[in-house]
């Protein structure tokens, strides 16, 4: 398995855990251990499909025979009254995995939804769209999951797999500078550098960046600056390293920053701005 799916399976396995816990009494009450069923995942909102792929496994983690059919796949655009999938197992499985199938998927679905309303105001530009680390504890891994199917780029995971001098980094430091240069010496030291990416506040740390130690950083964050004065920036940085504006975007505003030709717009609202589209499993044949 690769990592994702690691991971993926580590996530399918605390949250059973945590939703069955000493056991599904409403289901062990009144179904036979030995019936088997089938369910369809019926689409009730229209919108960009996420999380077939994780429905998929989950059923299979608690019964690996459970067969999965898919109609639509991830990342296809829905309609109400269409049928994502079918599955045939045990009802005991059925009933055990349908709240978290449909938890990850009426999730993922609104993120990926909301993320391609972003990415096609984006067609056209060379801007591309950039998600965050604001996202809901444990379930990040889904999360950044749809933003990709909705056609968006996971930023950093984490906080070990790049370095980010931001505001409170470079405050504690003792200016930007100084920040910039640490991170530099700390990762050449590392097995693996890491790239580095700050976060400017004005034009004038801007400037400094470009006069200073722009050989030391791969990206620059304009955090908070107008479209005009990513404008005035991305004039100073002269394609020289990425750029990524941050902070104040909206699908109403997009487009604006878009048209600078900034590389990168992050929007930490892709995630936690994301309504949860609405979906349902039904049993469709029970013998």
């Amino acid at each position: 398995m690769n990592s994702f799916d690691i991971a993926l399976v580590s996530l399918i396995e605390a949250a059973l855990k945590e939703d069955i816990g000493s056991g599904d009494h409403s289901t062990l009450s009144c179904i036979p251990a030995s019936q088997q069923g089938k369910a369809l995942l019926k689409i009730k909102q229209a919108g960009i499909l996420a999380g077939v792929e994780v429905a998929k496994k989950i059923f299979n983690f608690i019964e690996p025979s459970a067969l999965f059919v898919a109609f639509k796949k991830d990342g296809d655009q829905m309609q109400v009254g269409e049928i994502a999938f079918e599955i045939t197992a045990s009802v005991h499985t059925i009933l055990k995995g349908e709240r978290l199938a449909l938890n990850c998927m009426q999730r993922m679905s609104g993120i990926a939804t909301l993320t391609n309303q972003y990415t096609q105001l984006l067609k056209g530009y060379h801007t591309r769209l950039l998600d965050t680390r604001k996202t809901t504890p444990n379930f990040r891994l889904l999360e950044k999951e749809a933003v990709k199917i909705g056609g968006g780029i996971n930023h950093r995971f984490g906080l070990y797999d790049m370095i980010m001098l931001k505001d409170n980094h470079i405050d504690y430091c003792g200016g930007i500078i100084e920040a910039i240069n640490q991170a530099y010496n700390y990762s050449k030291q590392l097995v693996q550098p890491l790239k580095i990416e700050v976060e400017t506040r004005t034009l004038s740390d801007v400037e400094l960046v470009c006069n200073l130690v722009l050989n030391k950083v791969d990206r620059i964050m304009l955090d908070n600056f107008s479209p005009e004065e990513v404008t005035q920036a991305l004039n100073i940085i002269q394609g020289r390293v990425e750029t990524e504006a941050s902070g104040g975007i909206s699908l109403t505003t997009i487009e604006a920053f878009a048209k600078t030709g900034v590389d990168f717009v992050s929007v930490g609202g892709l995630i936690h701005q994301a309504q949860s589209l609405d979906l349902s499993l039904k049993a469709s044949f029970v013998k």
